[in-house]
């Protein structure tokens, strides 16, 4: 048995679109897996199906807006019928909106933790069911650096964040006796859109970075298929409530 097979299985990853998200999707199609894309952005996610697709993946894509309740739970639905089953869940769909915590609306915190935690439980509650039924599953939700450490520019996104690690925490003791393993995926510094935009509202950060992760550079949305194929399979069945950093060392270091 391959441990790290993941043929004939079905995952669902939230955000696939771009980014990590899409670095983990190409991790697990390359495993195996059938891949259920989401987003918001249509245009974006053809650009990524066709990526998937060009390897010989049978890969979808479905629109949804995380932030409502509903359309979770339709989510998981539709992407459970598309394939008869689901097996795999990433939690990777998240915001950020960075400003001091004194300068905050309220319709800003809620637009944070509705995507980036509310969504995740949404999610893995419709999820349950569906992994129950058919004996097992995993989910995969990702936290953040910030999900350990602090910003005054990111307040609603720590906190989103660190609600992530503890939300798995949660699920994982619930469901543990349901072979439901949930799992956090704690990222460090990624050359993303997200952090691009950082990168041009926070003076210094590029080099802040470099200086401090040992393995001196910032990751890529590739480093993050490994960790993915790991989390997904039969390697990690006795793996759950853990937060793994995948931050080039970044966390370790002072």
């Amino acid at each position: 048995m391959d441990l790290f097979s993941l043929k004939d299985r079905v995952a669902l990853v939230t955000g696939g679109n771009g980014g990590i998200g899409l670095g983990m999707a190409e991790g697990l199609a390359r495993a195996g897996a059938r891949v259920v894309l989401s987003g918001r952005d249509k245009a974006k996610a053809e650009s990524a199906l066709a990526s998937l697709r060009a390897r010989g993946t049978d890969a979808n894509f479905i629109e949804a807006d995380v932030t409502h309740e509903n359309a979770c739970r339709a989510l998981v639905a539709s992407a459970a019928e598309k394939f008869g089953r689901l097996d795999i869940l990433v939690n990777n769909a998240g915001i950020n909106i960075r400003k001091r915590p004194e300068d905050l609306s309220a319709s800003e915190w809620h637009a944070v933790i509705d995507t980036n935690l509310s969504a995740a439980l949404f999610c893995a509650q419709a999820a349950y069911l569906e992994m129950k039924r058919q004996g097992g599953g995993k989910i995969i939700n990702i936290g953040s650096m910030m999900s350990l450490f602090a910003a005054p520019y990111a307040a609603a996104y720590g906190a989103s964040k660190g609600g992530i690690v503890q939300l798995s925490r949660s699920l994982a003791t619930a469901w543990a006796a349901d072979k439901i393993q949930v799992n956090a995926i704690l990222p460090g510094w990624i050359d993303t859109n997200l952090t691009r935009t950082a990168r041009e509202q926070v003076e210094g950060l590029h080099e802040r970075v470099l200086a401090r992760t040992p393995a001196g550079r910032w990751g890529e949305p590739g480093d993050f298929a490994g960790i993915a194929v790991f989390l997904a399979s039969a390697a990690s069945d006795f793996v759950t409530g853990a937060a793994i950093p995948v931050d080039g060392g970044y966390s370790i270091a002072s």
